[in-house]
């Protein structure tokens, strides 16, 4: 028997369905194969690869530049990157959060706009010319040792350029509004009920702020966790500028490689620090759906 007409009209409909599917991702598919598929395999090539006599790379496959990355001098620089990444995350939730707070829980609606307005102004200034500019203020003849000076609270300039401190201060600078951000989206669909009862159980103002104000906050406080976290753990203008030599850390010693013409050493670094990334994402994402379930 042939099959009924309304089969057919079902089977061409989710045919033609498809084909349009596919002609629409047709163009996304060929973008990211191009422009990235295609880049991350060539650096995963480069990775395996062994560094020419001059420089360049030499199609000689081995797992050399891997073994070289654990090596004492490089561990130290992957404990400096972890150590001021995780210092800076600290700092800029502590510092955002009564920020994001205030802006979202004890504003009117009318300053709400304005306020965040400001938290992301610095975005309207190219990050290269903040970070010089922080270059200018804590040189040893800048603005903050020439004040200091001038009130004689020191009587020698302090050396706060090119050390740990200042790339630590710049990158509190440059990501303090991506954990604003989040944390205010989150606090913003507070039901302040929920804060009203708890105080009227009995609760002091630090009780509920601990046990109700910051568990209904935690998809925010993650989500700027990874959003400060990774972009200060691959930073390299920041060190590059405010830190000099003294502290490189793991991008730094990424761009190194590659202006040395050392592509695979450094192809390799950079898929280290891409798994170490991915981890990270993978746990901060597994956090944030077990917030949710709960």
């Amino acid at each position: 028997m042939k099959p009924p007409i309304t089969e057919h009209i079902t089977n061409f409909y989710y045919k033609r369905v498809k084909a349009q599917k596919l002609t629409l991702l047709g163009p996304v598919i060929l973008w990211l194969g191009l422009f990235f598929i295609c880049p991350i395999t060539v650096m995963l090539l480069y990775s395996f690869a062994s560094r020419g006599e001059y420089g360049g790379v030499e199609y000689i496959f081995g797992l050399w530049n891997y073994l070289q990355s654990f090596n004492t001098l490089y561990l130290m620089i992957y404990w400096r990157s972890i150590w001021i990444a995780g210092l800076t995350t600290i700092v800029c939730l502590l510092v955002s959060y009564p920020v994001a707070y205030f802006i979202a829980l004890k504003v009117d609606k009318k300053w709400k706009s304005i306020l965040l307005i400001l938290a992301v102004v610095p975005f309207w200034t190219s990050f290269l010319i903040r970070t010089y500019a922080w270059m200018m203020l804590l040189r040893t003849e800048g603005l903050l040792n020439s004040l200091l000076l001038k009130l004689h609270i020191i009587d020698t300039p302090f050396k706060m350029l090119y050390t740990d401190w200042a790339v630590l201060i710049g990158l509190i600078y440059g990501e303090l509004p991506f954990m604003i951000l989040p944390l205010y989206a989150s606090l913003e669909k507070l039901d302040t009920r929920l804060l009203e009862a708890a105080m009227d159980l009995g609760a002091n103002r630090i009780k509920t702020f601990l046990k109700v104000t910051v568990p209904l906050s935690k998809v925010g406080i993650i989500t700027g966790i990874i959003l400060v976290f990774i972009p200060s753990l691959g930073a390299f203008v920041t060190p590059d500028v405010l830190g000099g030599a003294k502290s490189i850390m793991i991008g730094n010693l990424i761009q190194n490689q590659f202006v040395q013409r050392n592509q695979p050493f450094g192809a390799a670094l950079s898929f280290l620090l891409t798994a170490l990334v991915l981890i990270l994402l993978w746990i901060g994402l597994r956090a944030g759906v077990k917030v949710e379930e709960k």
